[in-house]
């Protein structure tokens, strides 16, 4: 089914199901801590909430939760779609998404963007070369930058919303480090200590995000979508190219192929960078565990005096 080159092995679909099982069932373990029985007070389970997109990484991620933690009864799995407003993509991957959940009866919850107060992705993409012209900052910015920061909202709105004790994200092996070599390029080693899992250092009012794919590769977790037959969306964003993340995306291919392994190193050394940052006698208040101040504006938690999501707020209704 696939060759592991930084391993060497050819997998079927059956080892490469059970490599990816084992290999998620340690990072969960690592990340999620669950007690023996992890019921609350009132004896409710707790809360699981799986933010799936009708994608092939939020479908294996839901299938491996599914497996692995699903016949627990002290815990509830929950999925939760974000509708950013992208017409002919978001509603053919949210039907995916729902199929998915309502497969395994399991709850389904969506929220849009204009119930964030927000305006519809497209919309933000039509208003973008007037919020250019308002605003310095904005000028060169791409969708995903406007996207990223909404959808977050989003997905915080649906935990509370849940009452989620924790938020399980289908990031990936590539996609984790594609975000510590943007990151590492643009210096700003405050968001790589940001980066999840956040279960060791947990912030105020938000529920902790876990990352069980991070040590998976996307072409893994591909085949392996294909071959459970998960249904999955296989259409890219409209707005996406362009972004600073594609282009990360095709030099670490090419690094990848090179040097086998390369992915693996970047985020070992996101790890390390962390650890060793918190180990020292006096990191800034708002990089410790749970530091971070109120936005001014809304009240969640942002390293800034106003978050990032009320500022564009502000842009978009200047146009």
């Amino acid at each position: 089914m696939i060759h592991q080159i930084y391993s060497g092995q050819h997998l079927c679909q059956s080892h490469l199901a059970k490599s990816i099982r084992k290999r998620v069932s340690k990072t969960l373990r690592n990340q999620l801590n669950l007690p023996s029985d992890a019921r609350d007070e009132s004896g409710n389970p707790s809360v699981v909430l799986v933010c799936i997109s009708g994608g092939k990484d939020s479908a294996v991620l839901l299938d491996m939760l599914i497996r692995i933690i699903g016949s627990r009864r002290d815990v509830e799995l929950v999925c939760g779609c974000v509708d950013e407003g992208i017409d002919g993509y978001r509603s053919p991957s949210m039907e995916c998404a729902r199929e998915l959940a309502e497969s395994h009866n399991l709850r389904f919850e969506t929220i849009a963007y204009p119930d964030l107060g927000y305006e519809r992705m497209d919309a933000v993409v039509k208003s973008m070369p007037l919020m250019a012209e308002n605003h310095k900052a904005a000028r060169g910015m791409k969708p995903c930058s406007y996207c990223g920061v909404f959808r977050r909202q989003g997905l915080n709105a649906l935990a509370e919303r849940v009452g989620a004790r924790w938020m399980a994200l289908g990031h990936n092996l590539d996609d984790t480090a594609q975000s510590v070599l943007m990151n590492l390029g643009k210096g700003e080693m405050e968001r790589i200590v940001r980066l999840a899992p956040h279960t060791s250092m947990p912030l105020d009012g938000l529920a902790p995000r876990v990352v069980p794919l991070r040590w998976i590769p996307e072409r893994e977790i591909h085949a392996y979508a294909i071959g459970a037959k998960l249904p999955i969306h296989h259409d890219d964003c409209p707005h996406a190219p362009g972004a600073l993340r594609q282009k990360h995306r095709a030099h670490l291919a090419e690094m990848e192929s090179e040097n086998p392994g390369t992915m693996h190193g970047l985020v070992h050394s996101m790890d390390a960078i962390r650890e060793l940052w918190f180990s020292t006698d006096n990191p800034p208040e708002s990089w410790k565990p749970g530091g971070a101040t109120e936005c001014e504006e809304c009240g969640s938690p942002s390293s800034q005096t106003v978050c990032q999501a009320c500022t564009f707020r502000a842009w978009l209704a200047e146009v």
